[in-house]
Order: structure tokens, then C-alpha cells, then sequence
């Protein structure tokens, strides 16, 4: 059996991820009728309507979108770089740092004074995450360096998090900063996109421009530097591309895990092992595993709040398992 063309597996992801935000922007529990919906999308509606079309599904749908191919973007580039298949955005310490920043903002009481103070922190944390592991790694240093100093990143990133909830003053802030830790797309509204959208924008179109000096990598570094590849210079593309695009998300949506490595997973066999066509294919699907579960969300327990990142874990903790016992039968 042939593997399908590259453009055919896009155009079958485009127009799969254009209808989930469709089903975004339609689904919710106000149940406003598809026709109402769209209406109130255009200024045709009820001034309630056009208020919750406008300010509240449409932002949503759109950082699901946003948010979603950041992630699958993101874990394709560094799996691209780091010649790893299990490598994902959290494993240069950009997740988790954010994740502190934010967690900072609760627990100080910042965000209650100044709404915006969580995604302007959870960001700052984000960016200065990646410049400690860019300056931990050094310029000239191996890959193995750069997953270590990640790695230390993260675990001191964790550990403080883990600090703050245990001295946290009272069970409702210790509450707060659980449910936010958990992911969610909910009540997010314009103000958190305009926020978020021009570091993510930005950050996918950083990593996109790797797709040369990622093909040119899958040959080994040396041939990649005989071809002109730069590695320190693919080295900072990746890490800032990835600060930027991770740590806007996590700003705005908190921690969510498996999207950035199960997107490039799921659609390699697709589209071929060339980063430079799996970088795009992985937006794409990450953004469709995003929508998908948002969507999901909203239908399975819509009284229970269930929070977006519990699904995504479900869904990428067991093909997480899978990748490993496959890799150790390779091995074996």
C-alpha cells in the first residue's frame, strides 16, 4: 500500500481542523442553535448572543487552534533536533516554568489585583527558562547537554511549584492553583489572545524555518555542519521557538501535556520521517488533537468542569507506553 502524498494527508488535516473549530464555536452550554450562532457571529443576533459568540467561544476556538499547533509544532522541532522520539516541549524546562510563574501569580495574590498578571508572569517565566538552559547548555555543546540542562530546569521548576502549594495559605488558593495547573480553555476571552496569540505566531514561525537545517540534521551533525547547516544557530531557532510557543500557551490555557508528542507520532507514517514535511502536519494535528479534546470536554461532563489537560493525558499517557515497549522491543 502507498503512502498517501504529502498534500493530500494537509489538505485532509486543514479541512479537518477547520471543522473543529466550527464545532468549537457551535458547541457549549448556552445551546445556542447553529444558525443563531453563526448570526451572532456576524452581528446579527441578540446583544447576549454576540456576547458569547465574540467574546467568549470564538477567542476559545481560536486558542485551541493556536495553542494546540504550538504544541505539535514545538515536540516536532525538538524531536527533529534532538534525533529523540520521545522528546516533547516540557523537556527543556519552558513548560514547567511557566507553569511556576503562573502558579506565582495565585499565590501572591497578583492575579486577583491584576487579571492579566498570571499570563504576563507564566510568559516572563517561560522566556527566562529558555535563556537559563540556552546559557546552561553553552553554544557549542552537545544535545545530551541541552536534555540535561532541561531537565534540571524543570525538576527546580517542579519542585518550587510543588513548594508553593504545600505552604499555600488557605485550601482555596491551594484549590486555585491546582485547577489551573490541570489545563483549561475555559472562560478564556479577547484579552488572553491578543496576550498570547503574537508569541505563539511568532514561535511557530521560528520553528518553521528549521525544516532545511532539521532535514540536513537527520543525516548526523557532522554531515548537517558539512552542509552548512549552523547548529548553534538551529540550536537557539529551536529553544526560543519553542520558549515562545509553549510558554504563551501555558500562560494562557496552564499545563497540557501528550500534544506535542503524540501529534508528530501519530502522523509521521503519513506524511515520512523529512522534518521539513512533518513540521507543518504536526501544527496541524496538534491543533486537532486540542480542538478534539475541548470539544470533548464540553459533551462528556459539561456540569463537572472536566479540565482539558486530564483528556489529553488519557489519550497521550497510553500511547506514551506504546512508544516506549515498541522502542525497547527495537532495541531488544
Amino acid at each position: 500500500m502507498s503512502r498517501p502524498r504529502p498534500a493530500l494527508v494537509f489538505g485532509v488535516l486543514a479541512a479537518l481542523a477547520a471543522a473543529l473549530v466550527v464545532a468549537s464555536l457551535l458547541v457549549g452550554p448556552a445551546r445556542l442553535p447553529p444558525g443563531e450562532s453563526l448570526a451572532a457571529l456576524l452581528g446579527g443576533a441578540p446583544p447576549a448572543e454576540a456576547l458569547i459568540m465574540r467574546e467568549l467561544r470564538l477567542p476559545r476556538a481560536a486558542l485551541g487552534l493556536l495553542i494546540g499547533a504550538g504544541l505539535g509544532l514545538s515536540g516536532a522541532a525538538l524531536q527533529g533536533y534532538l534525533r529523540n522520539p520521545l522528546a516533547e516541549p516540557g523537556l527543556v524546562g519552558v513548560s514547567g516554568s511557566a507553569a511556576l510563574g503562573a502558579v506565582i501569580a495565585l499565590y501572591s495574590g497578583l492575579s486577583a489585583a491584576f487579571p492579566l498578571a498570571l499570563p504576563l508572569m507564566a510568559l516572563g517565566f517561560g522566556l527566562g527558562a529558555a535563556l537559563l538552559v540556552q546559557g546552561l547548555a553553552g553554544a557549542g555543546s552537545s544535545s545530551i547537554t541541552l536534555i540535561l540542562a532541561g531537565l534540571a530546569v524543570s525538576s527546580l521548576a517542579s519542585a518550587l511549584t510543588a513548594l508553593a502549594l504545600n505552604l499555600a495559605p488557605n485550601p482555596f488558593a491551594a484549590s486555585e492553583i491546582v485547577h489551573w495547573l490541570l489545563g483549561s480553555l475555559v472562560d478564556r476571552s479577547l484579552p488572553q489572545l491578543w496576550l498570547a496569540g503574537p508569541f505563539l505566531v511568532a514561535g511557530m514561525a521560528l520553528l518553521l524555518t528549521l525544516g532545511r537545517s532539521l532535514d540536513a540534521l537527520t543525516l548526523g551533525e557532522d554531515a548537517a555542519a558539512s552542509l552548512g547547516v549552523s547548529l548553534p544557530g538551529a540550536r537557539i531557532r529551536v529553544v526560543l521557538g519553542v520558549a515562545l510557543a509553549t510558554g504563551a500557551g501555558v500562560a494562557v490555557a496552564g499545563a497540557i501535556g501528550f500534544v506535542g508528542l503524540v501529534a508528530p507520532h501519530l502522523l509521521r507514517p503519513l506524511v515520512g520521517g523529512r522534518p521539513s514535511a512533518l513540521l507543518p502536519a504536526s501544527a496541524l494535528g496538534g491543533a486537532i488533537l486540542l480542538l478534539a479534546a475541548d470539544v470533548a470536554v464540553r459533551l462528556i461532563a459539561p456540569e463537572r468542569d472536566l479540565k482539558l489537560g486530564v483528556v489529553t493525558a488519557l489519550v497521550g499517557a497510553p500511547l506514551f507506553l506504546h512508544l516506549v515497549w515498541r522502542s525497547r522491543r527495537t532495541l531488544t
